[in-house]
């Protein structure tokens, strides 16, 4: 019976469970898609199609009703939060989506985001609802005209010339903060100022109504309004400002008379507000050519400012040029008699007239020139003023050409001929491969160069038959080359002149010795050279490559172009190979103006010569019509550069005093005089800085200059002794050679100084100047040595600090610990004695004239032995008391004085042991304890106790 109630009861559930599936069947419907608006102002979203939800379960109570509407995030993730959907009308699925907070179209302006509808299921517990898929909705919020335009500026200005009518003299701005087209947009502008000459259209564009006059009213001020299109009026209105300018005068405007540039700041614009003011005249081409002048500079620009041979060695160019106009001296004594100019760099300039100022190379050196493979280089300034080219009316009478070099050199058997020649404004070299057979060839080059009397320098590579010229770093092919045809031949001789070239060979006379005879050189030579000459080198064998020429004598500063890119169609720039001379070239106003703002001045050079450079600017226009061409004058300024900050070089770590005992000075190798010595090269407002921040100890201050140290290249040390200069047969200073020669350095060792040139980074100079050994010869005893060490930089532009050396000599008195040594011992420092009892009498004695004792420790040696003879007198009388009481006292008082006499000399020790310890030095108490040891075993067992105590005052006061 239970299991039938059981089974029963199964089974109604089952037909339970049938019957309500059956009542809710279907699930919700909608629309997949809607489309929505919604105000600013209100929350209301009017969808289109309407929200209506359908059920086929209808019209079933719960089951084909719908009980709402579910929101979720759409792609902005921000929907569900926003807005929420209900449900109006349950029956009919009717639905309304507004929005939950005030929606702002400045901020978003559209929003979607999904819904879904759900039925009421199947009882009022909604069990077993169902869901409609997911609809997207698209919701735009409508713009309200809340804000107001508001311009951009509140004060516009502009500037006109008088008499003229312009379309556009300035243009006002206003915006809306409104997100919708209607309302954001502004509709009209209108001036508020009542009477006054000018309009404005709906764009903002003000032109004035009538011609204006400066005379009349210089400057005019009115008021501006915007209005959107919603008719809101701007919250401020805007005052704009129109100065009317006198008539219009055509030219440069914005042009800055004086440019000053930074060394270290790379390329600066030097017009960089300058603009052309045509005057609305119709121009179709424009020229300007600007001019910088730099030919009181050095030799002629900024350039490396280290010495000819410095920067050829930093250049990596080929050694073994011959100098062929050295500084006078003994062993070149043929420039002697030529005048010299003062230089801004190491270089000897050295002028010439035209008629007797002639340099004769030596046979010796021009032997060592043979070959016809070889580079002739040399600095040239011609005349004193401008030579011009040589005009038609003067050609009848032609004017003689004036010979730099001319050399008649031997090649094994034959000789060889050639000379450097300059004519006007043209450069020539005549060469003749072999005198006695060949045929002259003459390279002809016509340059402005050589004719603008300003320095250049020439570069000229012989591989006969190619020949190639450099002015300036830059190549410059012949401009003719021809055959000269039969001339009268050079004497087969060896020679070379320097500023003129020999008569030929039917009017030569013979040069005594190599020299010019008083009063006829005027009949000796011709084709004498009128200018400056400089750096006149010849080096045989192969030539210097392109790149090696332009690293030495390019220009390091100059003028440029900013950036081509930015050049405007129509326009061309041109730059001369120095740098010096710019021309812009162009057909467009705007594009000049452009173009004309990026002319730059640069300088590479880290320290670049202060001073002023004379800046030109020069304007050509041409129009359609030529005859009422506006014309510009010239306009003149300058550039300065300014005084670079000057670099510190601090020479450090060594001295101020160096003792060490004698015999090492007279080692073969001497005493290193600079072995921990440091050099920092750093800016000096930097070391001010670091040094007035600095209140740590020295080696924080040391890390502070560290830290702003920058790249230099020393060029120059000196190492010279102070006093008397050194004794060669006595003493010498001791250099590396090897590392010397190893990195190209020169070097010159005399009795009177050390000096070391050469361009190097800082490095090589400290290893260089740590080699440096001073040592003596056997037995040359001295006091005391010094020597002062300083550096340079920038072909001694910039100088270091001078750091002084004391050396100090330590002489041993080991000799006077022996009583063998007693006679040697009292030759410096007591006076002979015949008995060890009689030493109370003894007293101090002029030192001998050879030795050498530091000078500061003179006082400290006559304290000590001064009060050592007080000890001995002392000891003696107590020593003499004591034999009287004791047993045998003769031999007792014969031996004790002999042991007396052994410990006094055991408490003379070396009197430089106080000084080695205040100059830092430590001693040596190695031999001092072995000494003591001896002294006690030699003391007699018996000995006594006052004995004992005398030798410990002895130990006492030779501590002392």
């Amino acid at each position: 019976m239970d299991r039938m109630n059981v089974l029963s009861f199964f089974l109604l559930c089952l037909t339970s469970v049938a019957s309500s599936n059956k009542a809710n069947k279907h699930k919700p419907w909608i629309e997949t898609e809607y489309q929505g608006i919604v105000m600013e102002n209100d929350n209301t979203v009017l969808l289109n199609p309407p929200l209506f939800a359908l059920d086929k379960d209808a019209p079933l109570h719960y089951a084909g009703e719908i009980c709402g509407f579910r929101v979720h995030n759409g792609p902005s993730g921000s929907g569900s939060v926003q807005f929420e959907a209900v449900v109006l009308d349950r029956s009919t699925g009717e639905g309304l989506v507004r929005s939950k907070e005030p929606l702002d179209c400045e901020s978003q302006r559209e929003h979607s985001f999904t819904i879904q509808a759900y039925d009421c299921g199947e009882g009022p517990d909604g069990v077993n609802s169902k869901k409609s898929h997911k609809a997207t909705v698209h919701v735009r919020v409508n713009d309200v005209n809340e804000f107001s335009p508001v311009f951009v500026e509140r004060r516009y200005e502009a500037s006109v010339p008088e008499g003229r009518l312009f379309d556009r003299i300035v243009r006002v701005e206003a915006l809306d903060a409104d997100c919708s087209p209607q309302y954001s947009q502004i509709c009209f502008y209108d001036i508020i100022t009542p009477n006054v000459p000018f309009a404005i259209d709906n764009d903002g564009n003000i032109k004035n109504t009538e011609p204006l006059d400066s005379k009349r009213q210089r400057v005019h001020t009115f008021w501006v309004t915007a209005f959107d299109c919603g008719k809101n009026r701007a919250q401020a209105d805007a005052q704009v400002v129109v100065t009317v300018k006198p008539s219009c005068k055509p030219g440069w405007i914005g042009w800055a008379k004086r440019v000053e540039y930074t060394p270290g700041s790379g390329s600066i614009p030097l017009f960089p507000s300058l603009h052309l003011e045509t005057c609305e005249e119709t121009v179709w081409n424009i020229q300007a050519t600007v001019e910088l002048q730099t030919g009181h500079i050095g030799k002629g620009c900024d350039r490396d400012s280290y010495s000819d041979r410095s920067v050829r060695r930093l250049c990596g160019a080929v050694r073994g040029e011959v100098d062929l106009l050295p500084p006078p001296s003994p062993a070149a004594n043929w420039t002697s008699a030529l005048p010299t100019l003062p230089s801004s760099d190491s270089s000897l300039v050295f002028s010439f007239n035209g008629s007797t100022h002639v340099a004769v190379v030596p046979n010796s050196v021009v032997t060592a020139l043979s070959g016809d493979h070889f580079t002739l280089q040399l600095w040239i300034r011609r005349g004193g003023a401008n030579i011009q080219p040589t005009t038609p009316q003067t050609r009848g009478s032609r004017k003689e050409e004036e010979t730099i070099v001319c050399s008649t050199v031997k090649n094994d058997d034959s000789f060889s001929h050639y000379s450097l020649s300059v004519h006007g404004c043209r450069l020539s070299l005549f060469y003749w491969p072999d005198v006695s057979a060949a045929r002259p060839v003459k390279f002809l080059w016509k340059l402005e160069q050589v004719c603008d009397s300003e320095w250049h320098h020439l570069s000229l590579s012989v591989q006969f038959p190619s020949v190639t010229l450099y002015v300036d770093g830059v190549t410059f092919d012949p401009a003719l080359i021809h055959d000269n045809g039969a001339i009268p031949n050079p004497l087969p001789r060896q020679r070379m002149l320097i500023g003129a070239c020999w008569e030929p060979e039917e009017k030569q006379k013979e040069i005594v010795n190599n020299t010019i005879p008083e009063g006829k050189d005027s009949v000796r030579y011709v084709g004498g050279y009128h200018g400056l000459l400089s750096g006149v080198t010849v080096r045989p064998g192969s030539v210097e490559p392109h790149s090696v020429v332009e690293c030495l004598y390019a220009c390091r500063e100059g003028l440029d172009f900013g950036d081509l890119e930015t050049l405007g169609s129509g326009m061309k720039v041109h730059v001369n190979p120095s740098q010096s001379v710019l021309v812009l070239e162009g057909d467009d106003i705007e594009s000049f103006n452009r173009a004309v703002q990026q002319v730059t001045y640069r300088n590479s050079l880290r320290f670049a010569t202060p001073g002023v450079r004379p800046l030109k600017l020069t304007t050509s226009l041409r129009c359609f019509n030529e005859e009422s061409c506006l014309s510009l004058k010239q306009l003149e300024g300058y550039l300065v550069v300014l005084q670079p900050d000057a670099p510190q070089i601090s020479l450090s770590g060594v001295g101020p005093h160096l003792a060490r005992p004698a015999p090492e000075f007279e080692d073969p190798q001497g005493v290193a005089l600079f072995l921990e010595l440091r050099i920092v090269c750093s800016l000096s407002h930097a070391v001010n800085t670091a040094a007035q921040g600095m209140e740590g100890g020295g080696e924080e201050r040391f890390k502070a200059l560290m830290s702003d140290a920058v790249a230099h290249t020393l060029d120059g040390c000196e190492v010279q002794p102070l006093g008397e200069e050194l004794n060669p047969e006595r003493e010498e200073l001791l250099v590396d050679m090897e590392l010397v020669r190893e990195r190209g350095l020169e070097i010159i060792n005399t009795t009177a100084y050390i000096a070391i040139t050469g361009a190097e980074s800082i490095s090589v100079y400290e290893d260089v100047l740590r080699s440096v050994h001073y040592r003596l010869a056997k037995g040359s005893a001295r006091f005391e040595r010094r020597f002062r060490l300083s550096c340079s930089e920038m072909n001694g532009r910039y100088t270091s600090n001078e750091l002084t050396l004391e050396v100090n000599f330590l002489h041993s008195l080991d000799s006077l610990y022996h009583p063998s040594h007693l006679l040697a011992s009292q030759q410096q420092f007591l006076h002979p004695s015949h008995h060890a009892g009689e030493l109370s009498g003894h007293t101090l004695s002029n030192p001998h004239r050879n030795s050498v004792v530091p000078g500061a420790a003179t006082v400290i040696i006559m304290v000590c032995v001064g009060f050592l003879v007080v000890m001995v007198i002392l000891g003696v009388f107590r020593i003499r008391s004591i034999h009287r009481r004791g047993e045998g006292a003769g031999d007792g008082a014969k031996e004790g004085g002999n042991q007396w006499d052994d410990s006094a000399l055991t408490i003379i020790v070396n009197p430089m042991e106080s000084y080695e310890s205040r100059m830092g030095i430590s001693a040596d108490t190695e031999g001092e304890g072995e000494e003591e040891e001896e002294e006690a075993a030699e003391s007699p067992e018996d000995a006594s106790d006052d004995q004992r105590i005398i030798k410990k005052e002895a130990k006492d006061a030779r501590r002392y």
